[in-house]
């Protein structure tokens, strides 16, 4: 059993490193990626931190995702919702909160904030389908969903929920029409 728990997390890291690869055309070899990568570590704290969160740890949950923050810049709620493969390009200054949920596949940048806007113990925090791509230091506040395969732009501040496919951007975050997605996911 321990055995197999062991393969299990080995093969989530290695999914990680591979996920990286093919996002950042930066990413030069797989052990680049995990040594130095901050946004996969992130992701690798969070997996420990979430794991100690629902097995009750929640004080060691929370104080190791605050060692993972300080040593990455990406602070990740150990009680929120992550799908598999999430990459985290850049990392510095991410936050996911508490309540968030996000699919596979999402790609967040830098700067991003994934808050609440409710001080009650309820769920406050955005909910990101599969294949979502979120723009560096873009805001999403509140307990919205943004569809699959949505796109959100740099700097856009999102309180209103996205439909799946659509291309939102500004403030507060509008649809574009039109938009060149593949454009859209190269740019940072």
């Amino acid at each position: 059993m321990i055995l197999e728990s062991l393969a299990s997390v080995l093969g989530m890291m290695a999914e990680d490193v591979r996920t990286a690869r093919t996002k950042d055309p930066a990413a030069r070899s797989a052990v680049t990626v995990a040594l130095l990568y901050s946004g996969v570590h992130a992701v690798w704290g969070y997996r420990l931190a979430h794991a100690l969160w629902h097995r009750g740890f929640r004080f060691t949950a929370r104080f190791f995702s605050q060692a993972v923050r300080l040593l990455t810049g990406v602070e990740i709620h150990p009680a929120a919702d992550i799908g598999r493969r999430l990459f985290i390009d850049h990392g510095a200054g991410v936050v996911i909160g508490e309540t968030a949920e996000l699919g596979d596949d999402v790609l967040l940048y830098h700067g991003v904030t994934l808050g609440g806007d409710s001080m009650r113990r309820e769920k406050r925090h955005p909910t990101l389908g599969d294949g979502v791509v979120v723009g560096a230091s873009a805001t999403l506040l509140g307990d919205i969903s943004i569809g699959e395969a949505a796109s959100v732009g740099a700097g856009s501040v999102v309180v209103d929920d996205i439909p799946p496919g659509e291309t939102v951007a500004g403030v507060p975050a509008e649809p574009i029409d039109g938009a060149d997605r593949s454009r859209q996911t190269r740019s940072k």
